[in-house]
């Protein structure tokens, strides 16, 4: 009886553990139909998602073109003869005889300074001069009658010339507190006043009267180190004047092949013929050409994007944007030569570039 029992309780409970699994197993595939179906939503929104959208772009047909490069460089008109007059002595200014703008010939006085010690050294020796003159020629009149001796005359002649020779050395050194013109020309500026001290050569404040010869004239400019070896003396130059509104073609006449150690710049200069309408200190614009392609391909610098790996621009191939790397050259006001990569007849991207990648949709406008 016992073991009935026990058969029958160990038969009910291999029952409910069947049934149990069943459940289980039911729930799960019902879970696992539950998955399938958020699976496929999932994957039917990302399938849409891959269907990507054609960007709409502008392209610009690339042709062979004439491509020239400037330098651009801030210049100055200046008189071949450009000199600052000064003093060859320190001293006070006293007097100014001219103003900007006056013609003046050169050896002409242009200011004195003070030199009061000076002049009464001279009148000192004029009195000397005067009376060591006098004596020579009484003792020179006797002599001629035979009268005196020439011992007497030579001493009396050598005190004249030793008078002569103290005047005119003083005379000299008064000179020497006057500003004349160096030069025939025209006076371009005053930097100096009454009252000021005049240095030789100017002084560190490079004051004096500056006197500019008009009848030739050059236009300077400085160009940073780093353009040395890529201009030469023959290079076409445009000069562009605002303050006349006009322009004049011509050519380098000079470039400098040493760099001045405190500003890193070389010197250039364009000489220039008479021109009634060209001042010195005028300001103007110097375009030096020195670079030309008379049959380069050229793109906006703009559309060139910088990688990894060098440059890379798109152009629309098939209804598709495709990225090229290119090898640029020469760059100039907003263009840029290319040298690798292209060639005519390629509808480069433009417009909408920024947001392509290689094989994406496009659609010209």
């Amino acid at each position: 009886m016992k073991k009935i029992i026990v058969v029958f309780i160990a038969s009910g409970l291999l029952f409910a553990c069947k049934q149990e699994k069943q459940k289980s197993l039911a729930t799960l595939k019902a879970e696992r139909a539950a998955l399938d179906e958020q699976i496929k939503t999932i994957e039917a929104k990302e399938t849409s998602k891959k269907v990507r959208k054609a960007t709409d772009v502008s392209v610009a047909v690339i042709s062979a073109s004439a491509f020239v490069a400037n330098i651009d460089i801030q210049a100055q008109v200046t008189g071949e003869q450009n000199v600052l007059a000064s003093p060859q002595a320190p001293g006070t200014v006293t007097r100014i005889f001219v103003k900007p703008g006056q013609h003046v010939s050169s050896g002409q006085i242009l200011a004195t300074l003070d030199a009061s010690a000076l002049e009464q050294q001279i009148q000192a020796v004029e009195a000397t001069l005067s009376f060591a003159r006098s004596a020579y020629d009484r003792l020179q009149k006797l002599y001629a009658q035979n009268i005196g001796s020439e011992i007497k005359l030579l001493e009396t002649k050598a005190q004249y010339e030793s008078a002569t020779k103290q005047k005119n050395a003083l005379q000299a050194q008064l000179n020497m507190y006057k500003i004349k013109a160096p030069i025939t020309g025209t006076v371009d500026a005053v930097t100096i006043k009454v009252g000021d001290v005049a240095q030789p050569g100017g002084g560190p404040a490079q004051t004096g009267i500056r006197v500019v010869s008009f009848d030739k004239l050059k236009v300077e400019a400085n160009l940073g180190e780093n353009y040395l070896g890529k201009v030469k003396t023959g290079n076409s130059v445009l000069l562009v004047l605002p303050d006349i509104n006009d322009s004049i073609s011509t050519k380098l006449s000079y470039v400098s092949q040493a760099v001045d150690n405190a500003s890193r710049t070389f010197h250039v200069e364009v000489s220039m013929p008479q021109n009634k309408l060209l001042h010195p200190n005028m300001s103007c614009k110097m375009q030096i050409t020195n670079y030309k392609n008379p049959s380069a391909l050229v793109i906006p610098i703009s559309i060139v994007q910088k990688t990894a790996d060098g440059d890379l621009i798109y152009v629309e191939e098939n209804n598709k944007a495709k990225a090229v790397m290119v090898k640029l050259g020469n760059l100039y006001n907003g263009k840029v030569e290319v040298l690798e990569g292209l060639k005519a007849g390629d509808k480069v991207i433009v417009e909408g570039f920024s947001e392509l990648d290689n094989g994406a949709p496009v659609t010209i406008k």
